[in-house]
């Protein structure tokens, strides 16, 4: 698998404490973090963020380089995972115990190095000598086995066995399954779950939950010390990670930090599972099972129009803590157990408590959003067997953690599911079929019988303007037809308006042409409801025995089951209530061992798809039958599930690898004596990047949004980009997802080909997402929004305004970027005889100024003197148009005037001009404590020369703020003071210089990674803020923001 590794090699190697690690900014804990220990380091980061393509070429070549130091996948590995399946459903039925056609044996290793009447069917390490190869490729007209040719990368994994010497562990015939219990109706996940109580620990104190004795009983016995508890940053990042896949606030982070105890950890825990972004958060859990796209994939990939209804549903139920088993019965049946039986008053509404009908049908959309086939070519009968083949794969994967899939072909070689069983399942499926339902706000679902008409109406006057402009194409159209066809506009209008008023007003025409609705489950006619058949070999062209709606026989018996199911229209709701009964073996352990792998990394059954005799035997199995047993007394209660895991001590260790001699005894860490470090998924990385950047859009619910990408990655038709650019910043759980044309930067970073339920998202390494990080315009735009965030956030002390809003002419507004770089201070160009300011800006913003007039001291030390003030206030606008100024002392207007342009006027290219020529006639007697306010209208306030007459003589003190660079995205800059006589004169108004990004390097670590710089990361990062902003001041943070982005820190929680 080259260029692609595990997520156990890249934790493993990237191990380390962040605040005892040195350097983080340098290139060995940059986003390869895998890669580090084996390239060394590079002393500063900065020619790595100076030429961002070479350095993403490095990342290319490094990461290509990084597959010799990756595990590879172990021949045994590749036998049991690609080989022995492979001959379990093609090969044993004719070649095994039962039956050996040419006398070969295919189901040990003696049985095909024997051979049959051809001679030995494989060659180790030669594929082209192998009999068996060629007859799976075909290649021979006479020996082509077997009769459905494999898939091409099914013959490529057969070919790379045998090239490597064809290991098969199977020895005899008898090891080819003695890993299967003879009677699989024994096998541990098919028996009752237990109700049992926590063991006998050793540490008593350690133990806060009854999940921490189960795990304590384990350690103990294989000797094993658990971790110690992890630091409260670590702790408030991994609950924040967990519950609602956003980063905290580094005042979120701090806040614990104070007060780091148990309650506040349970209150931080209860915070955030009552967060509306909670329900988006496991809600994306949930849809990795559900296989939910947005189009159907295949050769049309036909856009689903109504997927997100049920994103939405699911998003909503986690929120609302929607029992589980309720949960799993609307998603299955919601229309049969909730059936449409409202009724309307007078008004077209119905009873709020009859508005969960509609969720529970919502529900149903499950089984609509799979992948379809809906190419005109292929058979009804066709299409219909694989939906319904989906559907029971489906159920079985995400609710009963099963591979009924095998069972299409034959029984199942390993599980207690026989091909009846797979056809029958689907034959409790055979009665339903997709339908669009009509979904009216003010109605909600309703009585057809009252409000049909009205519906029928709209749509058959919208299907009128369709036949008439089918009918006109191509034509110029005559007054008399132009008036027909607005005669039909206005139907389609006034029948949507007599619809309830809630729902037709405010409605753009455009919009009234298509009923709202959700796809559902509904029932077929009963005279179209079609047979379901047992099919030879799963090939709909030879059925053999009509199969009639039926439950697993096996599981029925182990959940001792004895309903009967009660016809086609209530199949589902007999299957739905099965599924959720107390006694179903599997349906609350599955879903225990979700939750617990999206809280540890791992599920203590680490195939979450598979609790079959294939699948991973249970770590703890006493664990998980207690947790399954707690959920369903606690109403199957998912956030209750969460604090049991999470209060415990168990979750709150420390990942970090601190005792060698349980890294020698459980280097897996199946037994969980740490906690495990886990990347973020797509999805989350992609919120992390713009929640720091404080760009992330947290609106929820509606339409997929569909944001802009690169020109060379554009699919026109695939991708149409929404209008609205607020929305290209959302949650990537609202961003489209198509099944043929995936989000690249998902696609990256490993979202789940959603053809099939996903247990769980895998983690590699590839060359791609190194690239992404650093050159992608969005990583990059994020990037330079960080910056300005940042910058932002350092000026938002300034410029506050002093005096009360009621002042008239008062335009200031502190946000303006305009002013945001400007602090007021005390003057301190004074002579020595003045140690207090001459004068003391107050406060400016976009279109005014106020100071302060000083205390003058005379010769003897006495303050209190009058000030005579005299001078003239610029005001140098972007735009260059002309304005009026008003200048107000104490609230009285004293002057006003306009602003005249004068152009190559070094000091200042606007003047205020009272209209008799010269500068502003600003001469007045001043008391120390008198407010001036200079207003100038439509313009923005730059610049204050001031002179003041004290008993020490004339005193001059200016602050320019002329504009010396075009405004950028981080906002504009300044230059420095003008100077008088040669020599520049303190400002009265402090402008922030570039310099000032030193102070916001610390900010920007906590925000980033929720903690401080250390020592050498910050000197490092100074080094590189000063080096770049001689030569590019603007762009020199945002590359540093860059820079932080790419951290492996960043990308995984501890």
């Amino acid at each position: 698998m080259k260029g692609r590794h595990s997520e156990s090699s890249a934790i493993n190697v990237g191990n380390r404490e962040h605040r005892t690690s040195t350097m983080s900014l340098k290139l060995n804990s940059i986003w390869i973090g895998p890669v580090r220990e084996k390239v060394g380091c590079i002393r500063t980061l900065l020619p790595v963020v100076a030429r961002v393509t070479q350095f993403a070429a490095v990342c290319y070549l490094l990461c290509c380089c990084h597959v010799t130091f990756g595990q590879e996948e172990s021949p045994t590995d590749h036998f049991e995972s690609a080989i022995r399946p492979l001959l379990i459903a093609h090969c044993i039925e004719c070649h095994g115990p039962d039956r050996q056609e040419s006398g070969l044996r295919l189901d040990s290793r003696p049985g095909w190095m024997k051979g049959g009447d051809r001679g030995p069917a494989i060659v180790p390490g030669d594929p082209e000598n192998s009999i068996l190869l060629l007859a799976v490729k075909h290649a021979d007209p006479n020996l082509q086995m077997p009769e459905e040719k494999l898939s091409d990368a099914d013959i490529a994994a057969i070919e790379k066995w045998i090239r490597e010497g064809a290991v098969d562990p199977r020895e005899t015939a008898e090891a080819s399954s003695k890993h299967v219990v003879s009677d699989p109706r024994t096998f541990w996940s098919f028996q009752p779950v237990r109700d049992l109580d926590p063991p006998a620990v050793s540490q008593p104190d350690w133990v806060r939950t009854p999940v921490d004795a189960f795990i304590l009983a384990q350690l103990d016995t294989n000797g094993l010390k658990p971790s110690p508890r992890a630091d409260a940053r670590t702790l408030v990042r991994r609950a924040y990670f967990d519950l609602i896949g956003l980063p905290p606030t580094p005042e979120q982070v701090a806040a614990f930090e104070r007060e780091p105890t148990q309650d506040a950890w349970a209150r931080l825990i209860d915070q955030l599972l009552a967060s509306p972004q909670y329900g988006e958060r496991w809600g994306r859990h949930w849809l990795d099972v559900a296989r939910y796209a947005d189009s159907g994939g295949f050769e049309t990939d036909v856009y689903y129009r109504n997927a997100w209804r049920y994103r939405d549903y699911v998003v909503k139920s986690f929120n609302d803590d929607k029992p589980y088993d309720v949960f799993v019965q609307e998603q299955i049946a919601g229309d049969e157990l909730w059936p449409d039986d409202i009724t309307l008053n007078g008004n077209y509404t119905i009873a709020p408590e009859k508005v969960r009908h509609l969720e529970a049908w919502t529900g149903t959309g499950l089984y609509t959003l799979g992948p379809q086939v809906h190419e005109s070519n292929m058979d009804g009968k066709k299409i219909r067997y694989e939906t319904y083949s989906d559907w029971v794969d489906t159920t079985g994967a995400a609710f009963m953690g099963l591979t009924f899939s095998c069972a299409r072909c034959h029984d199942h070689k390993f599980d207690p599911i026989t091909q009846q069983d797979y056809y029958a399942l689907q034959a409790i499926f055979s009665a339903s079929r997709e339908i669009e339902y009509p979904i009216i706000d003010a109605m909600g679902i309703t009585d057809f019988k009252q409000h049909y008409p009205r519906i029928l109406a709209v749509e058959e006057s919208r299907r009128a303007l369709q036949m008439f402009d089918a009918r006109m194409a191509g034509k110029a159209l005559s007054a008399e037809e132009q008036t027909e066809r607005q005669n039909l506009l206005n139907a389609i209008a006034n029948n949507v308006l007599a619809l309830p008023e809630n729902t037709a007003l405010g409605v753009p025409l455009v919009g009234l042409m298509e009923t709202p609705t959700v796809s559902v489950l509904g029932h077929e006619r009963p005279e179209l409801i079609a047979p379901v058949y047992l099919l030879n070999r799963g090939e709909l062209s030879r059925p053999r025995d009509a199969v009639a709606p039926g439950l697993p026989e096996a599981l029925k018996r182990a959940s001792g089951w004895q309903e009967s199911m009660p016809g086609h229209l209530k199949n589902r709701a007999a299957l739905a209530q099965w599924l959720t009964s107390p006694k179903h073996p599997l349906t609350a352990r599955v879903m225990v061992n979700r939750i617990w792998h999206g809280h540890f990394g791992r599920g203590l059954v680490g195939s979450l798809n598979d609790f079959g005799q294939m699948g991973e035997r249970p770590t703890h199995p006493e664990l998980l039958d207690w947790l399954a047993s707690q959920f369903m007394k606690s109403g199957w209660s998912i956030k209750q599930m969460h604090r049991t895991m999470m209060l415990s001590s168990t979750y709150q260790m420390h990942s970090v690898a601190t005792s060698e001699e349980n890294a020698s005894i459980d280097p897996q860490n199946r037994h969980f004596w740490k906690m495990n470090r886990r990347r973020l998924e797509a999805e989350v990385l992609w919120d992390s990047i713009h929640s720091v950047a404080g760009t992330l859009n947290l609106k929820m619910g509606g339409r997929p949004v569909v944001p802009p990408l690169e020109p060379e990655a554009g699919a026109p038709g695939y991708w149409i980009v929404s209008a609205d650019p607020a929305e290209h910043t959302r949650r990537g759980l609202y961003i489209l997802q198509r099944r043929n044309y995936r989000f690249p930067m998902f696609d990256v970073f490993d979202l789940p080909v959603n053809a099939v339920s996903a247990p769980a998202r895998d983690v590699t390494t590839v060359a791609p997402q190194a690239l992404w990080m650093m050159n992608n315009p969005t990583a990059v735009r994020q990037s330079q929004a960080f910056a300005a965030r940042l910058r932002n956030e350092l000026n938002a002390d300034w410029n506050i305004p002093d005096f009360g809003s009621g002042q008239s002419g008062w335009a200031g507004n502190k946000s303006g970027i305009h002013a945001g770089w400007a602090l007021r201070e005390d003057n301190g160009n004074s002579t020595d005889a003045h140690d207090d300011p001459v004068g003391t800006v107050m406060t400016h913003g976009m279109t005014s100024v106020v100071w302060k007039a000083p205390a003058a001291t005379d010769v003897s030390g006495n303050s209190g003197w009058p000030v005579e003030i005299r001078g003239g206030l610029w005001n140098i606008r972007r735009l260059g148009r002309s304005g009026q100024w008003k200048l107000w002392h104490n609230n009285k207007l004293l002057s006003e005037g306009t602003v005249d342009d004068q152009c190559g006027t070094s000091a200042s290219p606007l003047q205020l001009n009272t209209g008799s020529g010269g500068d502003a006639a600003l001469k007045c007697v001043a008391m120390p404590g008198d407010m001036f306010r200079l207003e100038i209208l439509e313009g923005d306030f730059v610049a204050v020369q001031l002179s003041f007459v004290t008993p020490q003589g004339l005193r001059d003190i200016a602050a320019d703020f002329s504009l010396n660079a075009n405004p950028t995205p981080l906002g504009w800059q300044y230059s420095e003071s003008i100077a008088n006589g040669g020599q520049p004169l303190t400002n009265a108004i402090r402008v922030r210089r570039s310099g000032d990004d030193m102070s916001q390097v610390d900010r920007a670590w906590k925000l980033a990674l929720g903690r401080l710089p250390t020592k050498d990361e910050k000197a490092e990062a100074e080094e590189l803020l000063k080096s770049l902003s001689a030569t590019d001041p603007v762009t020199s943070m945002s590359l540093l923001c860059l820079a932080l982005f790419n951290m492996q820190e960043f990308a995984y929680v501890d």
